[in-house]
């Protein structure tokens, strides 16, 4: 499934990520976690719709690795539970909850509806600025996006650089047929709300469920221009500051 392109240095290190060229999934993971990054890398999950797969692929290599919840306050009751019934299904010993800041939510969102007039802004105090604390001294980390998800990532590496940090997609070359394949190999549960049609799950407010046809991410901001949330795009004039 990998093509390679892994030909970067990594800032600071001098380490060239191109003997990994061809990985992907869990050798791509084990080869980040064992060799490259031990105890420097953590899993950022959304416990979202296709979460199980990075989640499982990381916890049989080391299920004690770091693993970052962006808790926003704002997410279906059911992915609070899926939560923590998927990590004790996988048997992950480190979840750790990431949550906003105090002072942001009452300076910016005091009555808990910036979502609906300024998602941009919801999304920074909500996600953006509690990840960039929360991957403080890490090194590096995993994400579980795919190519197939939407036109913005369609030609996303395996391997990339940002802000002096190594992001890992080890399933960018997945289809949605190797997800669902590996869903059934493992006996992964699926998210509750799957079946309801949201392939794509974040904050309540902002997720609806994906028409037939569309591609998996159109249920979020839907009918807006937005289409992340911006801890994958750093340089977001909205997300500065």
């Amino acid at each position: 499934m990998a093509d390679g392109g892994y030909g970067i240095e990594v800032p600071g290190t001098g380490a060239d990520l191109a003997r990994y060229d061809g990985l992907d999934g869990l050798a791509l993971v084990r080869a980040m976690i064992r060799k490259e990054f031990p105890g420097r890398i953590a899993l950022v999950s959304s416990f979202g719709a296709e979460a199980a797969v990075m989640l499982d692929l990381v916890a049989r290599v080391d299920p004690a690795i770091p693993v970052l919840f962006l808790e926003t306050g704002k997410h279906f009751g059911e992915t609070i539970e899926y939560r923590r019934a998927l990590a004790k299904h996988i048997g992950l010993s480190n979840v750790r909850d990431v949550r906003p800041g105090p002072t942001d939510l009452a300076e910016f969102d005091p009555e808990g509806t910036l979502a609906g007039y300024d998602p941009d802004a919801c999304c920074k105090i909500r996600k953006v600025r509690p990840l960039a604390r929360a991957l403080a001294g890490f090194d590096a980390w995993f994400t579980g996006r795919k190519r197939f998800q939407g036109e913005e990532r369609k030609t996303l590496p395996g391997i990339e650089v940002e802000d002096g940090r190594v992001k890992i997609n080890p399933l960018a070359e997945w289809r949605a047929a190797d997800i669902d394949r590996y869903y059934r190999e493992r006996g992964l549960p699926r998210h509750p709300l799957h079946a309801q049609g949201y392939l794509s799950i974040g904050c309540e407010a902002c997720t609806k469920p994906v028409a037939e046809g569309e591609d998996s991410r159109s249920g979020r901001w839907a009918g807006m221009e937005k289409t992340e949330c911006g801890i994958h795009s750093p340089n977001h004039p909205a997300l500065a500051g």
